[in-house]
């Protein structure tokens, strides 16, 4: 087994990383040099920005002889005269973004060849551009090695998860894996699982560029063969689902001949509340089972008999009771008779205390009245005295 020499993979991830930071600087330049020129050049022919909209292109133009096109399109210009000193300073400029444009692709390519040749599994999985930047923000490929999948997964939007914890909010899905191009094909929906997935899958590519005795990019490649497999079966289960249900068929549902067709409401009313299906405590099942039978035995009578009267009545208890004595056993005649002696000694002591206390109350009554009487009687006394020396009173002084 031939391991390759800590030193020399330390010394091709500083390579890396200067040359994914200069790439990143080299961006940001030739944007601004190419904004300028345009600017620059728009006070002459504003028009010209509408017609041709990549910047290099443009830069190209403006040092070569224009079309045809473009002198049409000059003659009628809206822009201002400019004076043949201020167009060589345009060109010069033009020169540069022209110059920083190459140098960006030879670096392009150099840093394409490092990566290949240190990093094979991880290039064929994300890319170059995207493995470049999450060794140098690892700080190395040894160090980005010992990071889990689910590190991987959200390098560089720390900032992202910070304040998603301090806020309790969603923790990103993602982050230099959202521009990797297997992301990136996925719908919006699956972007979160498969950027899950390609993080599981590039820590093991990491483990095998950096620990590993070959060189070549064939568990790369197995791997991204899968997730775009993985991809495709995502985005069949969503096709399934906004079909129909989950398996991919529509779905059915039961036939009720009381809905109405375009609405949901129905046709006939509500079924009525059914109590009798109700459980009851305190009570057997027997016992519920016989009060049912019962009132169906009473509803199922006919109701259209008309009301008996109190004779009838009577009539019918007197025959209840003959049946009653003829069914009955000698010994059982002469125990009911007791029964029967003893319930009628017991009414009349009930008669004879209501007797009593009717007796009583008219007693009371009567003293009352005698009472009242006696008052109003004593009363009257008492008046006619009181009026007996005014009288005498006033005969005296008559007679004066």
């Amino acid at each position: 087994m031939s391991f390759v020499p800590l030193s020399s993979l330390v010394i091709v991830d500083t390579m890396i990383i200067q040359a994914i930071g200069l790439l990143d600087d080299l961006d940001k330049e030739l944007n601004t040099y190419a904004m300028r020129v345009r600017e620059w050049y728009g006070w002459h022919f504003p028009e010209l920005a509408k017609i041709i909209q990549d910047n290099i292109h443009y830069a190209k133009i403006l040092t070569e002889e224009i079309e045809a096109e473009l002198k049409e399109a000059a003659v009628i210009s809206m822009g201002s005269d400019v004076s043949d000193v201020d167009l060589m300073n345009i060109k010069e400029l033009c020169d540069q973004v022209l110059s920083l444009s190459e140098y960006r692709a030879q670096l392009y390519d150099y840093l394409k060849s490092r990566m290949n040749t240190i990093a094979p599994n991880l290039t064929a999985l994300v890319g170059e551009l995207v493995g470049a930047r999450l060794i140098a923000h690892g700080g190395s490929l040894l160090n980005l090695a010992k990071q889990p999948g689910s590190t991987i997964q959200i390098l560089g939007a720390e900032k992202a998860l910070f304040r998603a914890l301090k806020t309790k909010h969603a923790t990103p899905k993602y982050g230099l894996l959202y521009h990797a191009s297997l992301v990136g094909q996925a719908p919006p929906k699956m972007k979160g699982k498969i950027s899950r997935s390609l993080a599981a899958k590039s820590a093991l590519a990491i483990r095998y560029d950096a620990l590993g005795d070959s060189q070549d990019d064939s568990m790369g490649v197995e791997n991204r063969l899968k997730l775009e497999a993985r991809l495709r079966n995502l985005e069949g289960k969503e096709l399934g689902r906004s079909a129909g249900s989950a398996k991919g068929k529509p779905k059915i549902e039961a036939y009720d001949k009381d809905r109405k067709k375009g609405a949901g409401g129905l046709i006939t009313p509500a079924k009525t509340y059914n109590p009798s299906a109700d459980a009851v405590l305190g009570q057997t099942p027997d016992s519920t089972t016989r009060k049912f039978e019962v009132e169906s035995l009473s509803t199922e009578e006919p109701a259209k008999e008309a009301p008996a009267s109190g004779k009838e009545k009577k009539e019918r208890t007197k025959k209840k009771k003959k049946t009653d004595e003829e069914t009955t056993v000698p010994g059982e005649r002469n125990g009911t008779a007791e029964q029967d002696g003893k319930g009628e000694a017991k009414k009349k002591k009930k008669h004879q205390a209501e007797n009593d206390g009717v007796q009583n109350k008219d007693e009371n009554a009567e003293e009352g009245g005698k009472k009242k009487k006696k008052r109003k009687h004593s009363e009257a006394e008492q008046e006619e005295e009181s009026e007996m020396p005014s009288k005498k009173k006033e005969k005296k002084e008559k007679e004066e």
